[in-house]
C-alpha cells in the first residue's frame, strides 16, 4: 500500500471521528445518484445506488450489482462510506454489497483503529453477508455491523410473506459485532435508526412484492446566530463565552449577571430533510406521510409510465402519477424520480419499443400542477440548500 493512500485513510478516520463534534455554522448536503435503473445494470443506467453526503458523513442507499464500478466512475470515494441502508432484499438493490465491501477493504490501509461501517436493512441481510463472506473466504480490513429491521405482514402480498423466524434459520460464525434488531414503533409507525445531536434517521414501511422500506434523513435544527450588538450592550466580550452561549449554555459574568442563550440567540435554523423510498406501489400506515411531510428532497421510484399502471401495480411498482400524488400529499419541495425500466431512454438513444424518459417527467408534473420534477441520471448530484428562518 502506497504511503499516500495510508495518509489519506488516516485523514479520513480523523474526519469521521471529529464529525461527532459541534455543528459548524455552515454545512453542505448533497445527493448523488450512482444507479437509477430497475432490475439490472445496463450500459446507460446502473442498478439502484444513491449517496447522501452531509457533515463529514457519506451514506449509501442501496447497492445494486456494479455499484463499486459506479463509484470508480464518479468523483466519490467508496472508502468514505460510513453507513449503508438497504431498502429491500431484491438483487438489484443489494447484490453489489459484498463486492463493494471487499473492494473498499482491498483499497484501504491496514489499521487497528478503523471505525465500523453500520449497515441497515431488512431481516435476513446479516445472514446473507455472513454466509457470502464465509463461502468466499473474504476477510475485510475493517469491521462492519448489520442492524436488521423487522418487517410486518402488511408490507407485501400474503402469499409472499415469510415469518421472521423462517428467514434466518442458522447463525454463521463471524468475527463481526452483532447489530441491533429494530422493531416497528407502533406509536410513531416508524423505525428509529440513528438519533444524535446532528441528525435523525428513521425508516418507514412500504408495500412491494417483498417487504420494502423508505428512509428519512433529517438534520436537527441548528442554533441561530448570536446577536453581537446585544452582547456588547450586556458587556460580554468576544471569546469563550460566545461559544458557550452558542451551544445553549447560560453564562455568568464577573459582576454576577446571568445571561441566558435565549436572550442573545436568534431563532433556530430549521434542519433539512431528505427521504429516499425503496421499490413500492404504495405506503403502509401513516408513518411514511408523516416523516416525508415538507421534505426538501423526495426520491421516489417510477419504474413504468402511467399507461402501464396495471403492470406496475402487479409487480409492486409505482408510476409517475403515484409518485407525484404522494409528493403532493406530503407537500415536498422537490420530487426526484428514479428506478426506471430499461425501456425508458434519453431522446438520442431511443430504439424499437423504447420510450423517451422525459415522458415520465411530463406525467408527474401534470399531477403537481407544473411544479418541476427531476429525472435522476447516473452521476447526477443535487445539492440540498440550507433552510431559512421561518
Amino acid at each position: 500500500m502506497e504511503e499516500a493512500s495510508c495518509k489519506e485513510y488516516q485523514e479520513l478516520m480523523k474526519d469521521r471521528k471529529s464529525s461527532a463534534g459541534p455543528l459548524p455554522s455552515k454545512m453542505s448536503m448533497d445527493v448523488t445518484f450512482l444507479g437509477t435503473g430497475a432490475a439490472y445494470p445496463s450500459p446507460t443506467r446502473g442498478a439502484s445506488a444513491t449517496v447522501v453526503r452531509f457533515e463529514g458523513e457519506c451514506w449509501l442507499f442501496d447497492c445494486g450489482e456494479g455499484t463499486q464500478t459506479q463509484f470508480m466512475k464518479s468523483n466519490l470515494k467508496a472508502g468514505r462510506i460510513t453507513k449503508i441502508f438497504i431498502t429491500h432484499l431484491h438483487g438489484d438493490h443489494f447484490f453489489g454489497l459484498p463486492g463493494l465491501l471487499c473492494t473498499i477493504s482491498l483499497q484501504g490501509c491496514p489499521s487497528t483503529n478503523k471505525l465500523p461501517v453500520d449497515i441497515y436493512g431488512p431481516l435476513g441481510l446479516r445472514s446473507f453477508l455472513q454466509r457470502t463472506m464465509e463461502l468466499s473466504h473474504s476477510q475485510l480490513s475493517f469491521p462492519y455491523i448489520v442492524h436488521e429491521l423487522v418487517p410486518t405482514p402488511e408490507q407485501c402480498p400474503a402469499e409472499e410473506w415469510k415469518e421472521p423466524s423462517s428467514v434466518d434459520t442458522g447463525e454463521v460464525s463471524s468475527p463481526e459485532a452483532h447489530g441491533k434488531t429494530i422493531y416497528l414503533d407502533p406509536v410513531e409507525d416508524s423505525y428509529t435508526l440513528v438519533d444524535n445531536k446532528q441528525f435523525l434517521m428513521k425508516a418507514f414501511r412500504l408495500f412491494h412484492r417483498i417487504p420494502s422500506f423508505g428512509f428519512l434523513v433529517e438534520e436537527k435544527p441548528r442554533a441561530g446566530k448570536l446577536n453581537t450588538q446585544k452582547l456588547k450592550e450586556l458587556g460580554v466580550q468576544p471569546g469563550p463565552l460566545y461559544g458557550k452561549l452558542k451551544e445553549g449554555i447560560a453564562v455568568v459574568l464577573e459582576n454576577g449577571t446571568t445571561i441566558s442563550p435565549l436572550e442573545v440567540l436568534e431563532d433556530p435554523l430549521p434542519g433539512r430533510k431528505v427521504c429516499i423510498l425503496g421499490d413500492c406501489s404504495g405506503t403502509v400506515g401513516g408513518g411514511a406521510a408523516t416523516l416525508c411531510y415538507e421534505a426538501d428532497l423526495l426520491v421516489h421510484e417510477a419504474t413504468l409510465d402511467d399507461t402501464q399502471a396495471d403492470k406496475a401495480r402487479e409487480h409492486g411498482h409505482s408510476t409517475p402519477k403515484v409518485a407525484a400524488e404522494f409528493a403532493k400529499r406530503c407537500q415536498v419541495r422537490r420530487l426526484v424520480l428514479s428506478h426506471f425500466s430499461q425501456r425508458y431512454k434519453p431522446a438520442g438513444q431511443i430504439g424499437e419499443g423504447d420510450v423517451e424518459v422525459t415522458e415520465l417527467k411530463r406525467q408527474a408534473e401534470s399531477v403537481l400542477d407544473g411544479q418541476e420534477v427531476v429525472l435522476a441520471e447516473d452521476f447526477m448530484t443535487l445539492s440540498v440548500p440550507m433552510r431559512k428562518q421561518t
